[in-house]
């Protein structure tokens, strides 16, 4: 009896659908994601294709996927195949390819332009230089708004391993 109420015990409860493969956010933009598949499908999407597609955009397998949320690999597959295949296929006119791999799923929204651009670093050793000026020049209180206008100057040293040349900041060459 005791290994009974082991097998089934709340120890290891999973979070909620809407809790698991956050990570897919930070690189994905998830909300527009979600409204064009909604329109694709014609209607919104539950949250299990939700999860699934986090899931898959983080890079995990349909099986991989059933193991983190306890259910059969046969049903997640199934149930992708039936559903959030076909509306990213409708989506990115792909209706007529076949899905070689769950990988395809994430190329082709990849390609699509869902996957955001991670910001242009650049190395700084010490911070902010002794130049760098915030002023605020406005402050306004208006139709339940506030304004406040702000001036910003930011000095950043070029690292010497960095050339203006290589920065290709106003490229004119239409490359």
């Amino acid at each position: 009896m005791l290994d009974l109420y082991q097998e089934f015990s709340p120890h290891s409860a999973m979070p909620p659908a809407d809790e698991q493969f956050t990570e897919a956010a930070n690189h994905w933009d998830l909300e527009n994601l979600y409204a064009d598949l909604a329109s694709a499908k014609g209607k919104r999407l539950t949250p299990m294709e939700k999860l699934h597609l986090r899931g898959l955009l983080c890079g995990h397998s349909p099986g991989e996927i059933a193991e983190k949320r306890q259910k059969n690999p046969k049903g997640v597959e199934t149930d992708l195949c039936a559903t959030l295949y076909k509306y990213v296929k409708s989506l990115v006119g792909k209706g007529v390819e076949k899905i070689e791999n769950w990988r395809n799923i994430a190329e082709w929204l990849e390609d699509a332009g869902y996957k955001t651009k991670p910001p242009a670093k650049f190395p700084m050793q010490d911070g902010l230089s002794e130049n760098s000026k915030v002023n605020v020049t406005n402050i306004t209180f208006e139709n339940n708004q506030i304004k406040i206008g702000v001036y910003l100057q930011i000095t950043v040293p070029i690292p010497s391993e960095l050339s203006i040349q290589n920065l290709d900041i106003n490229d004119n060459n239409g490359n």
